[in-house]
């Protein structure tokens, strides 16, 4: 719940998460209600000594403020199916016909879109390797960056939550090519835009100017963003306000960013509450998704109501998301959230966007949830009022709609 005791207890629901193995952590959480060429680096890098990150067993410690990986000239394959070994394990690919999308005429000829995740910041991994963006750090509070200053140009993932942001962007975007998860787009280029401090938590004016500069914007004081998203993933919520309504700051960044053409896809939350009092799950013109099992019901965990406008799979206790992580025992990480479930709809609207470029954020938000999947029986939880949008995602009726449509051409 949101009266939790702690600043510590809160921070799973911040970044959308629900329970995490307790190995993985440093400090406790509470148990859950649960570049492509056209990649470009971001100014130079802080001359601060570098924050340490959850390190790469087999990389060693880092040093030195950590930049994108090299670029590369290729965009790589949708492999049918893909040969990565944690691929079997995936088991929200086919729950939301993943394969079937790949497997669609027209979708190898995808163009590659810039998706931009606001989260806990960069990490490397040979996951998203040339296609992955060290953006900027917006954390303001020095006490709460954990890298000796506030906002800079070095956006790297900083503290025992730095894999949040890793491992979002790992589900969007991963790599096919043999080796760790399959991502639901490997030909999607990310820019990591660092909201979260080392505490889990959003600050409003951080989130506000994230927002906008990850979508091109003008923020002052800050180089312009040279690898303006169309797809901006908030796995989060802002904390320091009231959760009554959406916060009228982070609303007009919303609204500035969908007239640019971007669209915010946002985790409903992980208070088992309805949506509405959350930012930005709660404002207009978000995409907001909840979380449901393989088998379509909203977990205990999930936020509700009329604002999530789609379910995708988030898992839950015992069951959780198969991903990625260069800090995981072995590599490998299952965490359950709505934190989970909304890069499941940014990855496939990464598609969308890649086969028809000129989609409106209206236009996808209509192609996503036209063609989901309707709940069991009608709903996703037995009381109707706990609603979870308009049916569970279903990427290969929406990316076969985009086909089959001139719209967006």
């Amino acid at each position: 719940m949101r009266s939790a005791s702690t600043a510590l207890s809160r921070l799973g629901l911040t970044l959308l998460l629900g329970a995490l193995p307790a190995a993985a952590l440093t400090i406790p959480v509470r148990p859950p209600l649960d570049a492509l060429p056209e990649i470009l680096p971001v100014g130079a890098p802080a001359q601060l000594p570098a924050p340490a990150l959850i390190p790469n067993p087999a990389a060693g410690p880092a040093s030195g403020p950590v930049a994108s990986p090299p670029a590369s000239t290729a965009a790589p394959a949708l492999a049918r199916p893909p040969t990565d070994p944690l691929y079997s394990q995936q088991w929200t690919l086919p729950v939301i016909r993943a394969p079937q999308a790949w497997a669609l005429p027209g979708a190898q000829a995808a163009q590659p879109v810039t998706v931009a995740v606001l989260d806990t910041g960069f990490v490397t991994s040979t996951e998203l390797a040339g296609r992955a963006v060290n953006g900027y750090d917006f954390v303001s509070d020095p006490a709460r960056a954990g890298d000796g200053g506030g906002r800079d140009a070095d956006g790297s993932g900083v503290g025992p939550y730095a894999f949040h942001g890793e491992v979002v962007a790992n589900i969007i975007a991963a790599a096919h090519d043999g080796r760790g998860m399959a991502g639901l787009n490997p030909r999607a280029r990310v820019v990591h835009v660092r909201v979260a401090g080392t505490d889990g938590q959003i600050d409003v004016p951080d989130l506000v100017d994230g927002l906008k500069w990850a979508a091109g914007l003008t923020v002052p004081g800050v180089p312009v963003n040279p690898n303006p998203a169309r797809l901006l993933n908030l796995s989060l919520f802002a904390d320091f306000i009231p959760l009554t309504r959406c916060d009228p700051r982070v609303q007009a960044a919303v609204d500035a960013v969908t007239a640019r053409s971007a669209l915010v896809i946002a985790g409903a939350a992980n208070d088992g509450a309805d949506a509405f009092g959350y930012s930005p799950a709660g404002c207009r013109n978000v995409l907001t998704v909840t979380s449901v099992t393989v088998q379509g019901a909203r977990p205990a965990y999930a936020n509700w109501g009329r604002s999530v406008a789609l379910a995708a799979p988030g898992g839950e206790v015992g069951h959780g998301v198969t991903v990625s992580s260069v800090s995981g025992a072995g590599g490998v990480r299952d965490p359950n959230g709505t934190s989970l479930a909304a890069p499941h709809v940014t990855g496939v609207a990464s598609l969308l966007l890649g086969v028809r470029p000129n989609l409106t954020p209206a236009s996808l938000r209509r192609l996503l949830t036209g063609t989901a999947v309707p709940f069991p029986g009608g709903h996703c939880d037995p009381q109707p009022a706990r609603s979870c949008g308009a049916g569970t995602l279903n990427a290969e009726a929406a990316l076969k709609s985009a086909l089959s449509s001139s719209l967006g051409k």
